[in-house]
């Protein structure tokens, strides 16, 4: 098993980018959601409406990357991009939005959902596509790593144990419940297929795992990667 995707996104729920190396610490991976879109009122945008969140599905139209200057925004519909804490981003966002929003960075409330890091088997998204007719893309789920493996949901089985890839020690901590975000087109993959219903029926809405940082360091595309059975 190999590590064949990784992908961090700068700002949450906006698209992101694809890496070929990354830190991960106690958070997750470096800078992964470290911004979110938010309105007046603290709630952020996404897909879905719960205590913590507003359903904005615009915010899919827009993808954010790392560079030296600071984090960039690019409004996929109009093509045009700003650098994070520029007003006029703010703006943008508030225009399609139809409400008052701004990019803000982590504070008292954490960005991420359940768990630091997410992965998922390229056995487990080939069963999905083989057994639901979907486009299985990963970044419909989002996911931070996708390795290799021949044997789908083998991921399910290491609960509590620890994974060693490269420098970094990840101990898996449960699965990745799923909402209808993952039928929303988003971060350069269509959303052919519903994949929720399926999931519903037939994996209890769960798909990925969740998994915290038990050893920082370098994660790499290629790294091997390998489970203590404890």
């Amino acid at each position: 098993m190999k590590v064949v995707m990784l992908r961090r996104y700068p700002v949450k729920a906006m698209g992101g980018e694809a890496l070929e190396s990354v830190e991960l610490d106690s958070r997750g991976v470096s800078g992964d959601r470290w911004y979110a879109v938010e309105d007046d009122e603290g709630h952020f945008a996404s897909g879905k409406n719960t205590r913590r969140f507003r359903r904005h599905d615009q915010v899919f139209r827009y993808r954010a990357k790392t560079t030296a200057p600071g984090i960039i925004v690019v409004n996929n519909v109009t093509g045009r991009s700003w650098t994070v804490g520029d007003p006029a981003l703010d703006r943008d966002l508030s225009h399609e939005m139809g409400a008052a929003m701004r990019v803000t960075p982590e504070s008292q409330v954490p960005h991420q959902d359940m768990g630091a890091v997410s992965l998922i088997s390229t056995a487990t998204l080939d069963w999905c596509a083989d057994r639901w007719g979907i486009n299985s893309d990963p970044r419909r789920l989002r996911v931070n790593i996708v390795f290799s493996s021949d044997q789908p949901f083998v991921e399910e089985s290491w609960v509590g144990q620890t994974v060693a890839i490269g420098s970094v020690s990840l101990r898996i901590v449960e699965r990745t419940p799923r909402c209808r975000m993952i039928d929303i087109d988003q971060d350069g993959a269509v959303a052919s297929g519903r994949w929720l219903k399926p999931l519903a029926s037939e994996r209890e809405m769960f798909l990925a795992m969740y998994a915290e940082v038990t050893n920082p360091g370098l994660v790499s595309m290629g790294d091997r990667l390998s489970v203590d059975a404890g």
